[in-house]
Formats: C-alpha cells, structure tokens, sequence
C-alpha cells in the first residue's frame, strides 16, 4: 500500500506530488519552483507565454530527489543513500532535461544551514535550465535560497503564501510519471 505523505524533515508531502520512488529514496515536484519553462523560453516568446490548466504540468521545472530516511546532512547518508539518491538525480535530470527541451541542467545540494539549507532533510534541486534563463547564471542560486526561505516561513506560520495547490502539483508528477524510468 502506497504512503499518503512522505517525511521531508518537518513536512509532510502529499502523495500526489511524488513521481518517483525507490527504496531508499524519492522524487517530487517543488511546491515552490525557481525555474519555470516561461525562463526558457526565447525573450521575445517569453511576454506570449499562456499557461492554462492543461500546460499546468509542463509550466514548473523545478523537482527535488529526496532520501527516504531522514537525514540532516549527506555525510550521514549511507554509502547505498548516496548512490541510489545520485543515480535517480542523474536518471531524471536527463528525462527532465529532455522533456522540457532544455539544454543543461543545475543540480544543487545545500548541506547545512550555512550552506542554504532551510529544510533539515537532504535533498537534491533538479532544475532544467536553458541560455538566457538567468541574466547572471549563478543567480539561480539566489532564487534557490529565497524559495526554500519562503517555504520555510510559509509552512511555519499561517501567512498568506503563493504555493502551487496540491491538484497543481500532481499534474506536474502525472506528467512526469509517464517518462520515469
């Protein structure tokens, strides 16, 4: 029997928003993303992009490869954690990178608070990511880093927030679904 949630440090992720698992791992769509395929697009196609329910599940490129158990910082990870969260990475950054007619793709892993890292489980961003995207390339990093703070302050307090709705979510994990090794 499938689990209604998943553990993500103190969060709870919907079912619905996981498209890939494993036994040590899994993969889910961002409730936040930093990257949407308006970025990829041309500059001059950009202003055009219309985005209804049915393109729902193409518009966010942003998903995260997350270990099952809870694990604070990839030191703690075993060595088969690390191999199976690195392969499925690898696996769907090329199905997504290919999906989404990207051309490169951003993996980023934030381990520890210093380093960024708002949500004390590890896990891996997969953004597809295209020339032009960010004026300045590293710049995504800061969007990143803002995304995981809002989602941290969004999910601590009760605030108005800018979140995707759960249905908006599982479209984007159906969609995925249906490439998934």
């Amino acid at each position: 029997m499938a689990v209604e949630y998943y553990d993500f440090g103190p969060h709870k992720i919907h079912h619905s928003s996981v498209f890939y698992t494993s036994n040590l791992s899994f993969a889910f769509v961002n409730l936040r993303p930093a990257v949407t395929v308006e970025a990829l697009l041309e500059p001059a196609k950009r202003r055009h992009c219309i985005c209804d329910e049915s393109y729902i599940s193409a518009y966010y490129l942003h998903v995260l490869v997350c270990s099952k158990r809870e694990v604070k910082r990839v030191a703690d990870l075993t060595d088969d954690e690390t191999v199976d969260l690195w392969l499925i990475a690898k696996k769907l950054g090329r199905q997504l990178e290919s999906y989404h007619k990207a051309s490169s793709l951003t993996f980023c892993i934030q381990d520890g608070p210093q380093a960024g890292q708002s949500v004390p489980h590890v896990h891996i961003h997969i953004l597809p990511r295209k020339s032009g995207d960010y004026e300045n390339n590293d710049d995504i990093y800061d969007d990143i880093n803002e995304k995981e703070k809002e989602l941290n302050r969004a999910l601590k307090v009760d605030i108005e927030r800018k979140d995707r709705s759960i249905q908006e979510m599982a479209l984007e994990a159906d969609e995925y679904r249906k490439f998934v090794f």
